[in-house]
C-alpha cells in the first residue's frame, strides 16, 4: 500500500531559491525534488553522529616568564610596551 500525504510547506527564500535551481538543473518535478531532498536529510538527521578523531596539542615549552606576576594585565602590557607601572 502507498501511503501518499499531501501537505502544505512554508519555505524560507534562500530554500526556495535552492529548490527551484535544482529542479531547474535536474528537469524533475518539484514534488520529486523535495521529496529526495527530504529523505537524505532525514537519513542523516537520524545517523548516529559521526566520531570524530581526539584534537591534541602538544605541550611546549615557553621559556621562562621575565615578569614575576601575570595576573594583573594593565601592568604585563605596561612593561611590555616599556612603560613604567606603579
Amino acid at each position: 500500500m502507498l501511503l501518499c500525504m499531501r501537505t502544505t510547506l512554508s519555505l524560507d527564500d534562500d530554500v526556495a531559491a535552492l529548490l527551484e535551481r535544482v529542479r531547474k538543473a535536474s528537469g524533475a518535478a518539484k514534488k520529486d525534488v523535495v521529496n529526495a531532498a527530504l529523505r537524505e536529510g532525514l537519513v542523516k538527521l537520524s545517523a548516529p553522529p559521526a566520531r570524530r578523531r581526539r584534537f591534541r596539542t602538544r605541550a611546549m615549552d615557553c621559556g621562562k616568564c621575565y615578569l614575576p606576576n601575570v595576573d594583573n594585565i594593565a601592568e604585563v602590557l605596561a612593561i611590555a610596551e616599556g612603560e613604567r607601572f606603579n
